[in-house]
């Protein structure tokens, strides 16, 4: 999909990437002039059953749209899955028949326009990700679109908060053009994050033809700040998570495939990854991007999280970390 107009070239936003980079302090809460949008006093979060992903997932994601009251109605949609490589028999991606059951559910919610998106940070070649995981026949075969981040025509945006003190990013303008963006991630453990989730998974909505592959002014800036920053930036209106297979151990790319059998469902990305943090055994207040995201981005405090669909304590467990990580796990005296 091409757009034309009077948008800069990418070049220009290459060369403009080429300034000096300083590392802002990731202890600061509140960047100085951010004015956080107010929250709504809870934040309901749903987990869905979802026993395999041979179900029919358009009807688990339509139940949690109703439950939740998510309405689509005559809006362009774009739904962001997590795309990063291709290995058979693991977890590393969101599964095609998730997204195509999300595509399907949001048009029977009736959604005007359904896209799915993604700018992967590894692979440059989308074809070979597209064919390889079988997400392209399953958008063929439901007729949806599907637009490559990283190639995308781009325009300049402002940084609402400015975590990272870049001042502005370049997004797509397929994103910029969407009335509900849709986080769509694999939940994962995470080596420098600690959890890969639905605010992480917004890495791919920025254009690798602008920050390179694996866009490492994200983390040179930082992980944690690029995250809140990518957050209050993009500002995602759903969250859809597959935790029917989850990854744990030394994840994103390299860990194990753990079977939880669910889809968590919300509105608040904060809420939603407090949530998935707590049924995988990680206390989301160790988690440094959740806890500063925190009454500022979102809920984190499970007082302030309206469970819906199944209670937490259907799919807790303890997943694998790496060492490092290891001061994030709960404890019994948690």
């Amino acid at each position: 999909m091409a757009h034309s107009g009077s948008n800069p070239s990418r070049r220009s936003f290459l060369v403009a990437m080429a300034a000096p980079v300083i590392v802002s302090a990731c202890g600061r809460r509140l960047p100085p002039g951010f004015d956080a949008p107010p929250l709504p006093a809870m934040s309901a979060v749903g987990l869905f059953p979802a026993a395999s992903y041979t179900i029919d997932l358009a009807d688990v994601i339509g139940r949690g749209l109703r439950e939740l009251a998510i309405d689509v109605a005559g809006k362009r949609v774009l739904l962001k899955p997590n795309m990063v490589e291709y290995e058979p028999g693991t977890a590393i991606n969101t599964h095609p028949l998730v997204v195509a059951g999300a595509a399907a559910a949001m048009r029977k919610a009736g959604a005007s326009d359904v896209v799915v998106a993604e700018g992967p940070g590894h692979r440059r070649d989308i074809e070979y990700l597209l064919s390889s995981t079988g997400l392209g026949d399953h958008l063929r075969e439901g007729r949806v679109r599907f637009t490559d981040l990283n190639h995308d025509d781009v325009r300049m945006v402002k940084l609402p908060a400015n975590f990272t003190g870049l001042g502005q990013i370049a997004l797509p303008v397929e994103v910029l053009d969407a009335d509900v963006i849709v986080s769509m991630p694999k939940l994962k453990t995470h080596h420098w994050a600690g959890m890969t989730c639905s605010m992480k998974n917004l890495f791919g909505v920025l254009p690798g033809a602008v920050y390179g592959w694996p866009k490492n002014v994200l983390h040179v800036r930082g992980i944690h700040n690029s995250i809140l920053d990518l957050v209050a930036t993009v500002k995602p209106k759903l969250s859809i998570v597959d935790g029917i297979t989850a990854m744990e151990g030394d994840g994103p790319i390299m860990g194990k495939p753990r079977t939880l059998g669910f889809i968590a469902m919300g509105a608040d990305a904060v809420a939603v990854d407090a949530t998935c943090a707590r049924v995988i055994g990680l206390v989301p207040e160790r988690i440094d991007y959740l806890a500063r995201a925190d009454g500022v981005l979102g809920h984190l405090d499970g007082a302030r999280i309206e469970q819906r669909g199944e209670a937490i304590s259907r799919y807790a467990t303890s997943f694998e970390v790496i060492p490092d990580l290891a001061g994030l796990k709960a404890t019994s005296g948690s």
